[in-house]
């Protein structure tokens, strides 16, 4: 017999590379995790780790029982979402990148209200993957990125959710600002301000070269709203996805992007494989998908004023 949890143990310590990263991700303490997979290897009658140096690798045998860890944790968490099919009930952790959390998972968290308890957290793409496997959440609204699992990857189910395209963000008293939308082209000659993320800024640079060039960055922000805080001031223009809002005491305007070289990021659903009906875990993605149908913007169709962006609803992405 297998003890799934040592298993996961094993899991961690080969997603980590150290017996004390492990323990760290699992909350344990590094004779802990050992003593979980002694016991694991005791069970099987194999031994799953051999000491290099001052650590430790992984052994054949445990190369091979990994080989098979990901079918296992999917038919389990098949199973799971039999054992709780129950109607009601179920909490739910949801975990989400800080402008998806705003835009989608709290206005879809409200709406579970009555039906499920929510737990939300904020993270980073490539921690919210780690919060997944950890077993510390269930959901998770995520971007794709050099440092996050690709999308085929076994152990988890990543769905897009929506297309969040990239808008021009000039200043209200701008030359643009009165346009309905521009090639991005337009605004080669400008002085950028940075959002310094490298998901975003990769994308809008190959976006910029794409346009045939390359943007002068005169100042740089961690964060969308000091972003446009400096745009605001008349700093330089930026790029923005159309999920981070914009305070309306800003007076920037949002301008839509027209022609081929529009840049959009893709934002994904994410679960453990094999959870996805999960009753919780289905009414979580349920009223995700529901809150990406819902344009976050407060203007009607047609309206425009230059201290507010424009709103161009977002494009769902069919699962």
């Amino acid at each position: 017999m297998i003890d799934l949890r040592r298993l996961h143990v094993l899991r961690m310590l080969d997603e980590h590379g150290t017996v004390t990263a492990a323990a760290a991700a699992l909350y344990l303490t590094p004779s802990a995790v050992s003593q979980q997979i002694r016991l694991l290897g005791r069970d099987l009658g194999v031994e799953l780790l051999e000491r290099v140096g001052r650590g430790v690798r992984l052994t054949p045998p445990a190369r091979v029982l990994l080989g098979h860890a990901d079918r296992l944790y999917a038919d389990w968490e098949r199973v799971l979402a039999e054992v709780t099919a129950a109607p009601g009930g179920g909490a739910l952790r949801i975990c989400a990148f800080p402008t998806a959390l705003a835009a989608l998972v709290a206005p879809a968290a409200a709406d579970l209200r009555g039906t499920t308890e929510v737990e939300i957290r904020e993270a980073g793409s490539a921690e919210c993957f780690a919060l997944l496997l950890a077993g510390a959440a269930d959901v998770a609204v995520v971007l794709p990125a050099p440092d996050v699992p690709p999308r085929d990857d076994p152990r988890f189910d990543q769905q897009p959710l929506l297309d969040d395209p990239f808008d021009l963000v000039v200043p209200a008293d701008h030359r643009l600002a009165t346009a309905e939308a521009v090639e991005l082209a337009d605004a080669a000659d400008e002085a950028w301000v940075g959002a310094d993320r490298c998901d975003d800024s990769a994308i809008v640079m190959a976006a910029c070269s794409a346009a045939g060039f390359t943007p002068r960055i005169a100042h740089g922000a961690e964060n969308w709203n000091s972003v446009i805080a400096l745009v605001s001031h008349g700093f330089g223009v930026c790029l923005m996805p159309r999920l981070a809002p914009i305070p309306a005491h800003h007076r920037v305007v949002r301008i839509p992007l027209r022609g081929a070289l529009v840049p959009s990021r893709t934002v994904l659903t994410c679960v453990r494989r094999g959870s996805r009906e999960q009753p919780a875990i289905a009414r979580g993605l349920a009223a995700l998908a529901a809150a990406g149908e819902r344009s976050p913007f407060p203007l009607v169709d047609g309206e425009h004023d230059e201290t507010v962006p424009h709103r161009h609803t977002y494009r769902a992405v069919s699962s």
